[in-house]
């Protein structure tokens, strides 16, 4: 994929500068110890322009997360959105993914850093997972223990098991994992949650060892909206034979169907599931500008 060509614009440390032009140091703490933080989010066109889905929570999280890792924030949620737009109108984008990161600067040692950089770009990113339905491998790393980091921050050392993950499920002729926590208990993919059908309820992993994505709440209220009765719970892979259905939600991955488990295969038809059902109101609400009356819950 190409993220940028000579003409794209990005946010670095306070200014708009092109892509190309934006450096980083090969000894910055955060390369070297995975303690950067990031977020993402998408901008859809609609009626009314271009619109950034949840800009408020993703923004709100993504500057909380830095306060935890001990990052200056130097912009107010409010200020990080206006940029957001600008950085849009800039490139001349209606519909992108923009990834905002905070990094600890040149410092080889483990103490907090006094100097940190915001940077924050935008590129066209149809779908993270590519094609329109994954067949997926329970994988053999797991989700980091809870007792161990903060699971619910998005810092990029998190992920270093996702990143192996995929690469052992691909190997294997897989497009994706899904992974387990420590304790052998369903948790999410590789960087999306994870939900399941069954005789007409969805399933889906309580808190405690996952990401609980912004998609992921979003996905809950439009089901509160539809009656859908949807099951957070404790689920181990025996639970994930004979499924009628399932799927990912994520702000890169959106609503994406899953084929098969461990070459398992679902026993509907991706249209006649529920996933589906849900993947269609996802995508009309954020297109339609009907997003305000679906709360984060």
């Amino acid at each position: 994929m190409k993220y940028f060509d000579q003409n794209t614009i990005v946010f670095f440390n306070g200014e708009y500068i092109k892509a190309s032009q934006a450096k980083s140091d090969l000894f910055a703490q955060s390369l070297h110890y995975g303690n950067a933080v990031f977020d993402a989010f998408r901008a859809y066109g609609t009626s009314l322009g271009p619109h950034i889905f949840k800009a408020e929570e993703h923004l709100a999280r993504f500057s909380e997360t830095a306060q935890k890792m001990h990052h200056t924030m130097p912009y107010s949620v409010r200020e990080l959105i206006k940029i957001s737009y600008e950085l849009l109108e800039r490139n001349n984008f209606t519909d992108a993914y923009i990834r905002p990161l905070i990094y600890s600067g040149m410092n080889m040692e483990l103490s907090p850093d006094t100097k940190h950089h915001l940077f924050i770009a935008a590129w066209k990113w149809e779908k993270y997972l590519g094609k329109d339905l994954l067949d997926i491998k329970i994988s053999d790393y797991k989700r980091p223990s809870p007792l161990a980091c903060d699971v619910e921050a998005k810092v990029s050392g998190n992920y270093a098991n996702s990143v192996a993950a995929v690469a052992e499920a691909q190997n294997a002729g897989f497009d994706d994992a899904l992974l387990l926590d420590v304790e052998g208990k369903v948790a999410e993919g590789t960087g999306a949650n994870f939900f399941f059908e069954k005789d007409g309820i969805l399933f889906t992993p309580k808190k405690g060892h996952i990401f609980p994505g912004i998609t992921r709440s979003v996905v809950l209220n439009l089901c509160k909206q539809m009656g859908q009765e949807v099951v957070e719970g404790v689920f181990f892979p025996e639970d994930l034979k004979d499924l009628d259905g399932a799927f990912f939600t994520g702000t890169a991955a959106q609503i994406t169907g899953i084929a098969s488990i461990d070459g398992h295969k679902m026993n509907k038809d991706w249209e006649d599931t529920i996933g589906y059902q849900v993947f269609e109101k996802y995508g009309h609400i954020v297109t339609q500008n009907e997003y305000d009356s679906y709360s984060i819950i």
